[in-house]
C-alpha cells in the first residue's frame, strides 16, 4: 500500500469517527409520516382560507422539502404554485415574497428571486434574513465574494447551525472540501433540534461535494450517515448507487436505481440507470430508460429551461449521445451561472464535440 493511500485512509477514518454518534434525531420513518401529516393539515387550512402568513410559509417550505427528499419535481412545482398563491393572498407581506424568492431560486430564476428579495427588503426592517437569502442567490451564480461577506457577517452575529452550514456550502462550492468538511462537522455538532431533515440534508450535501471530487470513501461515509438518519432520502440513495457502480458493484447499483427511477419524476435517476445498464447489460432495458429520460428532459426543458439545462447537458453528453446538443445546453447554463462547475461542463462538452467530429 502506498503512503498516499494510507494517508487517504487515515483521513477517511477520521471522518468516520467524527460522524459516529452525533446528534440524536427523530426516526426517519416517523419524521416522514409527520411531514406528510403536517403538509396535509396546512393544505386543509389553506383550502378553508384560515391559514396565517407563518402557516403559508411553512406549507411552501415543507412541500419543497418533501420534493427534495423524495426526488419529486412535481412537489417542487407544487411548492412554487403555493408560493404564488401566498403572494396573491398577501402581496405586501415580506414572508410571501421571501417564500416565492426561494422557489424562484430553486428553479434557477435568479433575477426573479432577487427582485422579490428587493421588494421584501422595502417592507422588512430586519435585513439579516434577507441578506442571507440574497447571498445564497449570489453564490449560485458565482458571485462568491459578495456571498462570503454576508456569511461572515451572519457568523459574527450568531454562530448557529444555519450560519455554519452556509459557510460550509460556500467552501464546498469553491472546491475547498477539507475546509468545507470542517464547517460541516461544526454545524453538525452544533445542531440542537430533533428533526432529522436539516442534518440529513447537511450530510447529503457534504457527501455530494466529496463525490464531485472523486473521493468515494468520504462521500460514502457522509451519504450513508444521511440515509441512516433518513432512509427515504432518494438523492442520497442515488449517489450511493453511483459509488457502488464505480467500485465494481454494478448489480447492486442497478437494483437500487430500478427502484428509484420508476418512483421519481426526475429523469436524473432514469438516466443514471440507463448509463450503468449500457456499460454492463446493453440492450432493451437500457434503451427504455434512456428514452424515458430523454422524453422527460424534453418536457422539463420546456417548463424550466434554467433549472435543468445542466442536468440535461450531462444526459446528452453521456448516455443521450448528442454532444452538440449537450454543448448548447452547457453554454446556456454557463450564461446563467458562470461558476467553475458550469465552465467545466462546457469544457467537457467542447472536447466531446471535437472527438465526435
Amino acid at each position: 500500500m502506498s503512503s498516499s493511500t494510507t494517508a487517504a485512509d487515515r483521513v477517511s477514518n477520521r471522518t468516520q469517527l467524527s460522524l459516529e454518534g452525533g446528534p440524536k434525531t427523530t426516526a426517519g420513518v416517523l419524521a416522514m409520516g409527520n411531514l406528510g401529516a403536517r403538509i396535509e393539515g396546512l393544505a386543509r387550512q389553506a383550502a378553508r382560507g384560515s391559514l396565517t402568513g407563518d402557516g403559508w410559509g411553512e406549507l411552501v417550505e415543507l412541500t419543497a422539502l418533501r420534493g427534495h427528499v423524495l426526488g419529486r419535481i412535481d412537489e417542487a412545482e407544487r411548492a412554487a404554485s403555493l408560493a404564488e398563491e401566498f403572494v396573491d393572498q398577501a402581496p405586501c407581506d415580506p414572508r410571501a415574497l421571501v417564500a416565492r424568492a426561494r422557489l424562484a431560486a430553486l428553479f434557477h430564476r435568479f433575477s426573479a428571486a432577487l427582485d422579490d428579495l428587493d421588494a421584501a427588503a422595502a417592507l422588512e426592517p430586519d435585513r439579516g434574513e434577507l441578506d442571507e437569502e440574497r447571498a445564497a442567490v449570489h453564490q449560485a451564480v458565482g458571485r462568491y465574494d459578495e456571498a462570503l461577506a454576508v456569511h461572515r457577517q451572519s457568523l459574527a452575529r450568531r454562530r448557529d447551525f444555519s450560519a455554519l452550514c452556509a459557510l460550509a456550502r460556500w467552501h464546498a462550492e469553491r472546491g475547498d472540501l477539507v475546509e468545507a468538511e470542517t464547517w460541516f462537522l461544526a454545524a453538525r455538532r452544533g445542531y440542537r433540534g430533533v428533526s432529522p431533515f436539516p442534518l440529513a440534508v447537511l450530510e447529503f450535501q457534504c457527501g455530494q461535494a466529496w463525490l464531485s471530487t472523486g473521493d468515494l470513501a468520504r462521500a460514502r461515509i457522509w451519504l450513508e450517515s444521511a440515509i441512516r438518519r433518513l432512509p427515504a432520502y432518494v438523492p442520497a440513495q442515488s449517489h450511493l448507487a453511483e459509488i457502488d457502480a464505480v467500485e465494481g458493484r454494478a448489480a447492486m447499483a442497478i437494483g437500487h436505481l430500478r427502484r428509484l427511477a420508476p418512483a421519481s419524476d426526475d429523469p436524473h435517476y432514469a438516466a443514471k440507470l440507463a448509463r450503468i445498464l449500457t456499460t454492463r447489460e446493453p440492450g432493451t432495458e437500457a434503451e427504455f430508460w434512456r428514452a424515458h429520460a430523454a422524453a422527460r428532459y424534453e418536457r422539463l426543458m420546456a417548463r424550466h429551461p434554467e433549472a435543468y439545462a445542466d442536468h440535461a447537458a450531462e444526459f446528452w453528453l453521456t448516455v443521450g449521445a448528442d454532444p452538440r446538443r449537450a454543448l448548447d445546453l452547457a453554454r446556456q447554463n454557463l450564461a446563467l451561472r458562470p461558476t467553475p462547475r458550469a465552465r467545466a461542463l462546457v469544457d467537457r462538452a467542447t472536447c466531446r464535440v471535437g472527438r465526435h467530429r
